[in-house]
């Protein structure tokens, strides 16, 4: 049997990632998010308008893409109610956000040098991207508009060494992403059944 119903979201399970931008003064800004999804050599995030994270890469148009695996949850955790704004807006406050100048330090990471963009990738990350912004959109518009969609493109990935086979591809049972699935962490498990995409798809993206 199934019952209608009017979720207030829809987070089905995504995967968190750490989004590093540049902030007015210099310094690097993160903040988790887990509003993503890819194609080809490109990804879009959602996120709302009224971000630090937003406001800094519309204006420097690049930023850093690093995503978590299982074991940076408490780090991630710690990055949860902390903004880069000051003031705090009213609307962050009521929710119990506070200014957090250096988020590497509150969270516990730590900020390596990119070779494409300015923004620092995160060592602790298993997986970096360099990205830039191709363009953004008002999302959701007839509800306010406070909520920005931004297409980003790929352009220089680093993954740990750990998660790679002897030919550079990635082994999808080494990795464990960190999952926010409604307003909770998860992470995957093994696999549980072959895909009959694999093999076409291997043999398109691998050896052509």
């Amino acid at each position: 049997m199934h019952q209608t119903i009017q979720p207030q979201i829809l987070y089905f399970g995504t995967p968190v990632v750490i989004i590093c931008t540049i902030n007015p003064d210099g310094t690097p800004n993160i903040a988790p998010i887990s509003s993503i999804w890819w194609m080809n050599q490109s990804c879009m995030i959602g996120m709302s308008s009224r971000s630090q994270t937003i406001a800094n890469l519309k204006r420097e148009q690049q930023c850093t893409i690093n995503l978590a695996s299982a074991d940076l949850v408490h780090a991630v955790d710690r990055l949860a109610l902390t903004t880069g704004l000051s003031p705090v807006p009213e609307y962050k406050q009521g929710m119990g956000y506070e200014y957090v100048p250096d988020k590497f330090k509150h969270a516990g990471l730590t900020p390596v040098a990119s070779q494409t963009v300015q923004p620092p990738c995160i060592q602790e990350c298993p997986v970096q991207m360099e990205a830039v912004l191709e363009q953004s959109y008002v999302f959701d518009a007839k509800s306010g508009g406070h909520l920005c969609a931004a297409e980003l493109k790929i352009n220089r990935i680093h993954i740990e060494e750990a998660l790679l086979n002897d030919q550079q591809r990635i082994v999808a049972e080494r990795w464990h992403p960190l999952i926010m699935n409604f307003c909770e962490f998860f992470t995957t498990g093994a696999t549980i059944h072959p895909s009959r995409l694999a093999e076409p798809f291997t043999r398109q993206y691998y050896n052509s």
